[in-house]
């Protein structure tokens, strides 16, 4: 493979960047050290998902009387109280629920929101305020802060979201474990690899460029070797997602030493014809969910694992003219997870008789609040140096 071609093709083309470190050895957690050693799966639904027909008030008229075509009826949906109900295409979702796997945090938003996928998107991903534009993601400043490797926070994609990106180290994009060990023992590769020298390391864009060669070299072996361990017998659905969350099952349980990992579903941007594209999504999200979470129980990962669902901005209260709805502010967000303190519907239900002046749905929790609490509670490191405020925790964990 010729110079250009590999720049286009490798890894680097994701956006990875690694630590400046050399080439390790492999290491990775035995049985034993598997229990208690907790990971994040963070699921990003990508185009704003509609999370009034996710998690459904299905007692409110005015849920109704503003969707008067695309409202879920309640044949078509699976109560949780009187009042609310989850989308019956979430079969997986609610058994979890009824199991008390699962916390519903409502009104989830930031003050001043963009309506910007894009806009929004970065700042979920990189913890800012609307007005403030940042560099780096809370993950990769969590890699920064508490990690030595860049495999410590992984995304199962091509490509490499600003939520993974830090300072000092990024996370690493893993589509496919065995594609990246082979592109990176690719004849060009592997030759930079044996013919760096110690010098070559010492300057500085040069030297970062050698020094990530070498880190994707290691971390490539190491993640290829490591995910052999454990191959799942687990029926998934037969999807792009669901292939990508049986990915992060077999690290998982392979002992991979990760832990932060990311996937997203997208599609979710509905303005036209929502009710069957959201359908279809959802099915989709909950039978995927649903077989990770067998295939970790199975294994006894589940109660060190907690999953994070969230989307960029929730849609609008009121339908279109296109039986879709538009870009709206705060959201559900759904945790999902067996050591749960808090399983069941975390806080009040969105107040749709005080929308703010697009006809949204208000905030009353700050996403950040969910980060802290994460980082905080569950992956144990003070989150005020990740976030740089002090976040109320919250107590779903």
């Amino acid at each position: 493979m010729e110079r250009r071609d590999f720049l286009k093709q490798s890894v680097f083309a994701s956006g990875i960047a690694l630590i400046p470190s050399f080439i390790k050895g492999m290491e990775f957690l035995s049985p034993e050290q598997l229990s208690g050693y907790r990971n994040v799966i963070i699921i990003q639904l990508s185009g704003g998902n509609d999370g009034l027909n996710t998690i459904i008030p299905i007692s409110n008229d005015i849920y109704h009387n503003s969707r008067p075509s695309i409202a879920k009826k309640e044949a078509q949906t699976l109560k949780i109280t009187n009042d609310l109900a989850f989308n019956d295409h979430l079969k997986a979702i609610k058994e979890l629920y009824d199991l008390g796997e699962v916390s519903i945090i409502n009104n989830v938003g930031y003050p001043n929101p963009s309506r910007s996928h894009f806009r929004s998107t970065d700042i979920w991903q990189t913890a800012s305020d609307t007005n403030e534009y940042l560099s780096t993601g809370w993950v990769g400043r969590y890699l920064d802060a508490n990690c030595q490797h860049p495999y410590q926070a992984i995304e199962v994609d091509n490509s490499l979201s600003l939520a993974m990106k830090g300072n000092l180290m990024n996370g690493i994009a893993v589509p496919d474990p065995s594609q990246l060990h082979k592109t990176t023992r690719e004849p060009f590769f592997k030759n930079l690899v044996a013919n760096t020298q110690k010098e070559m390391l010492d300057e500085d864009n040069q030297g970062y460029l050698y020094k990530t060669m070498l880190e994707t070299y290691s971390s490539a072996s190491y993640i290829y070797e490591t995910s052999k361990i454990y191959t799942t017998n687990t029926e998934y659905p037969r999807n792009p997602f669901a292939k990508n969350l049986k990915t992060i099952a077999n690290f998982i349980i392979s002992g991979l030493k990760t832990r932060v990992y990311y996937s997203s579903l997208g599609g979710f941007d509905s303005h036209v014809n929502q009710l069957n594209s959201q359908d279809r999504l959802l099915k989709m999200y909950s039978e995927s969910i649903g077989a990770l979470v067998k295939d970790l129980k199975k294994n006894n990962r589940f109660k060190d694992t907690l999953i994070l669902t969230f989307s960029e901005f929730g849609r609008r209260v009121r339908q279109n003219g296109s039986r879709g709805t538009d870009h709206g502010a705060a959201n559900n967000v759904m945790i999902i997870g067996g050591s749960l303190k808090n399983a069941g519907i975390y806080n009040e239900l969105p107040n749709l008789n005080d929308l703010d002046d697009n006809g949204d749905i208000k905030y009353t929790i700050d996403f950040r609040n969910i980060y802290a609490t994460i980082l905080n509670n569950w992956l144990e490191i003070n989150d005020q140096n990740i976030l740089n405020t002090n976040f109320k925790k919250l107590g779903f964990i």
